[in-house]
């Protein structure tokens, strides 16, 4: 989920499009893996397969959901090149990763956490930057996050896995799915990240001149510095982050002290203000890097799409482009914002859990798994 930090990185995200929504149950769709390459924002997807037929299930608030307990010193604690990376993990059975959007963390899946562990073994990541993991001050890459999922599972998780994420967190799974195709059996994505190639729109690379070097580029990076100091500081007050909660949750009635205080305590860190520098110059210039096409051609596990279809900034758009261009697709069209899994978890745990029962070993007999 985009929170105090997307205040300002909106501008991934796709207007909303209107579809018509079908009644009836999930079905399941299985077709050959494909991908191509595209841009890293949020956008809509091409088709090349069958299309599949979806479900649009109403949302309603949480009632009497079991919720994660609020640490404020964090779960567990794992060091990843130097830098200190923080997860919970609950239950047992095949494991299950959940990656979080921008500027949430692992506490952003409090109510999806216990349900899924009552049948899996459940992994909840920060990514580095966000949540409780650390402000490392590095250059932020979709690569990175990329690189630290594909270790995580190497180190801690030791054995094959699926993969979940939202937003950010969405195309950070997709990314480590392609990367480790052996030992990823699906991929789950919650209104994700992301946008496909535009052939038409290849940008020109010119050398800098030696005014641009030496004088526009650095008075351009000051202006930047104390302009993205102002919104930063702007963006993390509670008020704020309240805000921009409600505008994309249909349903606000999830808008809690807790969720805003998992996005306001990292936000506080003395390295906050430079990451989020660094996330909205040097990441956000580089998403043309990586487009979903690119990758969804080097994927070859089961996907499913859980969508939030009035989300003000992925719209549904993108859910049937993905579904198109990918034909091993499930989707499920929820009436919610852009964070389902927080917004209606009861129906994206019914959803998730009904999906993994018909797509990995189930726990109850589940066996030993060779190490990654």
């Amino acid at each position: 989920m985009s929170t105090s930090y997307a205040t300002v990185g909106t501008e991934w995200l796709n207007p909303v499009s209107t579809r018509l929504s079908l009644p009836g149950r999930i079905n399941h769709f299985r077709g050959k893996c494909e991908l191509n390459r595209r841009n890293f924002a949020f956008n809509g997807i091409v088709a090349a397969g069958a299309s599949v037929m979806t479900t649009s299930v109403v949302a309603e608030p949480s009632k009497g959901l079991e919720k994660l307990q609020f640490k404020p010193e964090g779960y567990n604690y794992w060091t990843w090149r130097g830098h200190k990376i923080h997860y919970v993990v609950e239950g047992e059975g095949f494991p299950v990763i959940l990656i979080h959007g921008f500027g949430a963390s692992a506490f952003h899946w409090r109510y999806n956490i216990p349900e899924l562990a009552k049948k899996y073994k459940v992994y909840a990541l920060d990514l580095i930057g966000f949540g409780w993991s650390e402000k490392a001050l590095i250059d932020y890459d979709a690569l990175v996050w990329r690189d630290q999922v594909v270790d995580f599972m190497k180190e801690i998780v030791k054995e094959p896995a699926v993969l979940v994420g939202n937003s950010l967190g969405g195309f950070t799974a997709l990314v480590a799915a392609a990367s480790l195709t052996d030992q990823v059996k699906g991929v789950s994505l919650l209104n994700s990240a992301g946008q496909f190639g535009d052939t038409s729109s290849a940008a020109e690379e010119t050398e800098e001149t030696a005014l641009q070097k030496f004088i526009l580029k650095p008075l351009k990076e000051i202006f930047q510095r104390a302009f993205l100091g102002f919104l930063f500081w702007q963006a993390k007050q509670p008020a704020r982050i309240e805000s921009v909660l409600k505008s994309v949750y249909v349903n606000s009635s999830n808008v809690d002290d807790y969720l805003i205080d998992s996005i306001t305590r990292p936000a506080d860190d003395p390295n906050a203000g430079e990451v989020y520098y660094r996330l909205m110059t040097r990441f956000m210039s580089n998403q043309r890097k990586y487009t979903l096409d690119n990758v969804l051609r080097q994927l070859s596990c089961p996907l499913l799409l859980l969508w939030g279809d009035l989300d003000p900034w992925v719209g549904p758009a993108k859910a049937n482009r993905i579904k198109e261009f990918y034909p091993n697709t499930t989707v499920v069209n929820l009436k919610a914002g852009h964070c389902p899994h927080d917004e209606v978890p009861e129906l994206v745990n019914e959803a998730l859990l009904d999906w993994l029962s018909s797509t990995v070993t189930p726990a109850s007999s589940l066996e030993t798994v060779s190490e990654i």
